[in-house]
């Protein structure tokens, strides 16, 4: 299957020599045509500096890359007539209405509306019936909308999307996705990046980054089958003090909070009822259960290899 994206090495650096940042050191990875790829990371990991390489913003200081078989840097002309790009934050024109927006981006690529509503219909026709307000009274789930429309007005073969869910609701990040989903039927390539953890799970291949380095690439299930220690989840009336004993346990490889429970990484071969008798010797109204990895457990131990 040929590759719609390929990054070599990346380098990216910021500040001056006393001061230097790395925002990417030596990013490397493929992603097949009409795959949806996700990059997975915190702030600061790198994400945006990243995609901004990939769709011809940013020059990096290492490496190569190329989109759909053409070079960042010598063939940049052909790589913004063939991408979409939605940044992560909101970039169209606030004063511009909904349809004037979109208007004003087919123009750019010398089309039209009707000529590509088909691919943007099921995502357009949402926020259709709002077309003469002003894009900066929508509200954040219909900008999401708009934007998607807009980098999908010219019909490109891979769409790059930085942090499209980032301060959504929960129902339109899950709108989205399904969104996303069709599109791939489309055979569009689909890179997304999120802080999201839970997010990973809804993408072909996922590539976990952090501090400007790739972690692991994997399919989600790739990822999570590579974790192979015991998870404990405990939650107490002290949940600070239940941190502290599980960090304190002799047996823990590590502990960290999750959601409303801590979770507890354990040492292959730790005895559970031990371990349950300390901990309900020194807590109340413990609740303790045996769970099974996610891409968050996996990442925090990546992180600390």
């Amino acid at each position: 299957m040929q590759n719609s994206v390929v990054a070599n090495n990346l380098v990216k650096t910021y500040g001056k020599k006393q001061e230097q940042v790395q925002a990417l050191q030596g990013i490397s990875f493929t992603v097949p045509q009409g795959q949806l790829f996700g990059i997975i990371g915190p702030d600061g990991a790198g994400k945006t500096s990243l995609f901004r390489i990939l769709t011809t913003l940013l020059l990096a200081d290492g490496g190569t890359a190329s989109v759909d078989g053409f070079d960042v840097v010598k063939d940049y002309k052909e790589i913004r007539n063939r991408v979409g790009y939605m940044p992560g934050r909101f970039s169209l024109y606030q004063d511009l209405t909904v349809v004037e927006n979109l208007e004003f981006f087919a123009t750019i690529f010398k089309t039209t509306i009707r000529e590509n509503y088909d691919l943007i219909k099921d995502i357009y026709s949402q926020i259709e019936p709002f077309k003469d307000r002003r894009a900066g009274k929508l509200s954040g789930g219909m900008k999401q909308k708009l934007a998607l429309s807009c980098a999908l007005i010219h019909r490109p073969s891979v769409l790059f999307l930085d942090e499209p869910t980032t301060g959504v609701d929960a129902v339109s990040r899950k709108e989205f996705w399904e969104m996303l989903r069709r599109l791939k039927e489309q055979n569009i390539t689909i890179l997304v990046s999120t802080p999201y953890m839970d997010e990973a799970g809804l993408c072909d291949r996922v590539a976990l980054l952090q501090a400007g380095k790739i972690l692991s690439i994997n399919t989600p299930g790739g990822i999570i089958g590579e974790f192979k220690r015991p998870i404990i989840a405990a939650r107490a009336s002290d949940m600070l003090h239940l941190l502290n004993d599980l960090k304190n346990y002799d047996q823990t490889a590590d502990a960290y909070p999750f959601g409303e429970y801590h979770h507890a990484v354990m040492k292959e071969g730790f005895n559970e009822e031990a371990f349950k008798d300390y901990l309900n010797g020194r807590n109340k109204d413990l609740v303790i259960k045996k769970v099974k990895a996610d891409i968050e457990d996996c990442f925090m131990a990546l992180m600390k290899t």
